[in-house]
């Protein structure tokens, strides 16, 4: 069984990206991007919100993480226009319960605050990883939308990057 991370870019105040779903305010190079890449190769699995699958596509990317089995939740998107990118329609919760029990490599959740609070709020996901960026936008796509209720965490690492960036590594409390 897989652990589901939520895995994600954040600002000093919360925000995964700016109001018009832009994440130019995070910066892409520095000694924390070394440390990513190398994270995301324990992945197997990636899991975004249609948002978020959206950014790349604007950029003709169509296949962010061709080294991963992708999984893009959407009520409105109806095709992929990449065959190894899936299209999961409807509620993600029963999908990513039965997609855990199927995999042996972790899962990756790349992003999207309305998906991250489903996910939170049935218990599906198992850490929670934050790159914390020097900025901050005050106002934006939160990390996590209207979750209705707390999750504990844990913290088990902690990471300081010289460009200023943050890694917090928590365990969601059962």
């Amino acid at each position: 069984m897989g652990n589901l991370k939520y895995h994600v870019a954040v600002t000093v105040d919360g925000f995964i990206a700016s109001h018009n779903g832009s994440f130019d305010c995070f910066p892409e190079h520095g000694d924390h991007v070394a440390d990513y890449l190398d994270a995301l190769e324990s992945y197997g699995t990636v899991l975004m919100g249609r948002k978020t699958y959206e950014v790349g596509l604007k950029a003709g990317v169509t296949d962010p993480y061709p080294h991963m089995k992708s999984y893009v939740f959407s009520r409105t998107l109806k095709k992929s226009p990449n065959e190894r990118v899936e299209i999961v329609a409807g509620n993600p919760t029963a999908f990513v319960r039965k997609l855990k029990e199927e995999t042996g490599k972790d899962i990756y959740m790349c992003g999207g605050g309305n998906l991250a609070a489903q996910l939170f709020r049935q218990g599906l996901i198992d850490e929670l990883i934050l790159k914390v960026n020097p900025v901050v936008l005050g106002w934006g796509i939160p990390l996590v939308a209207s979750l209705g209720k707390h999750v504990e965490l844990d913290l088990y690492d902690t990471k300081v990057y010289r460009s200023g960036v943050v890694r917090l590594s928590y365990r969601v409390k059962r």
